[in-house]
């Protein structure tokens, strides 16, 4: 009953900021988002030490302001979510620029196929939205949400864009296996993997734990591996693409072990240059009494 209701009360929401005015639901979301800054639950705690490693500061008058940046763009995100089933095919291409776009195009039009790893910052589902639109649907993998009803309604949403979406499973590896030799474009997000299966990258000078599957999936598939930061603008968001080396050796290990650390650098360029736009209220760094989980 707790899950129905809970899913219940985002649908009923859903479709109630579809209907406000669009500065009204925005004013709405930024309200919200400074009312869950002001309570300083686990998640916005979260987020304010995370931000606190990025500036390398925990001085307030740094922080404070950076957080509520943060806050800020994160509820920009839900909005978007939220009322972008609305937006017209030339809203979404018109308000996405890139740097380097070439990285992701260049491979899909030879037919080579591509994979794309980025963290979670800015509005992914935009940027996502915004290739499938000018015809490059993308494959992408969704860790499962509960309750069942509330994963099954973003998924038909990433659908609807033009996504294949993967539930996180032990077959995803596989399918993802198999549509980067049918040479298609795949997305993953990839700046958090607590499990054992994580690989440890040094990260803004500590140990944080992140995904082996797009190096594992250019290494043994052959296809080109590029990293995308997606940051907002005032109209909507950039998008900054830079290409990952794929280094080959007789030791795989070792080899996705620098691939994931090359990622995990390019990353934190971006986050370092746009902060705010990082949207990391879980954790992330594997310490301050981390305890391992199983997959």
């Amino acid at each position: 009953m707790k899950d129905f209701l809970s899913a219940r009360a985002y649908f009923v929401g859903w479709r109630l900021v579809r209907w406000l005015p669009e500065n009204l639901a925005y004013k709405l979301f930024f309200a919200i988002g400074n009312f869950t800054r002001s309570r300083n639950g686990k998640s916005v705690q979260r987020l304010r030490k995370n931000l606190t490693r990025v500036k390398n500061s925990s001085e307030s008058n740094i922080i404070e302001p950076l957080l509520e940046k943060a806050m800020k763009s994160y509820m920009r995100y839900w909005c978007d979510t939220f009322r972008s089933p609305d937006w017209s095919a030339k809203r979404v291409l018109s308000t996405v620029t890139c740097t380097n776009e070439e990285f992701l195009t260049g491979p899909m039009l030879r037919g080579e196929g591509v994979i794309v790893a980025l963290p979670h910052a800015g509005n992914w589902d935009h940027a996502g939205s915004y290739f499938c639109s000018k015809g490059f649907p993308l494959v992408t993998v969704a860790e499962r949400l509960k309750p069942e009803a509330l994963f099954r309604k973003f998924l038909k949403y990433r659908e609807a864009i033009g996504m294949e979406v993967i539930a996180l499973d032990s077959r995803s590896m596989g399918t993802l296996m198999q549509r980067a030799r049918e040479k298609r474009l795949i997305a993953l997000v990839a700046d958090r993997d607590l499990s054992q299966s994580g690989v440890d990258v040094n990260f803004f000078g500590h140990t944080a734990r992140m995904p082996a599957g797009p190096a594992v999936l250019a290494l043994r598939t052959g296809l080109p591996l590029i990293t995308a930061f997606v940051f907002y603008t005032e109209a909507g968001i950039h998008i900054n693409f830079e290409k990952i080396e794929i280094s080959r050796s007789n030791d795989e290990k070792n080899d996705i072990s620098l691939i994931v650390q090359h990622c995990a650098d390019s990353f934190a360029s971006g986050i370092a240059s746009h902060p705010e736009d990082w949207h990391m209220l879980q954790r992330i760094w594997i310490d301050e009494g981390f305890k391992e989980r199983v997959v």
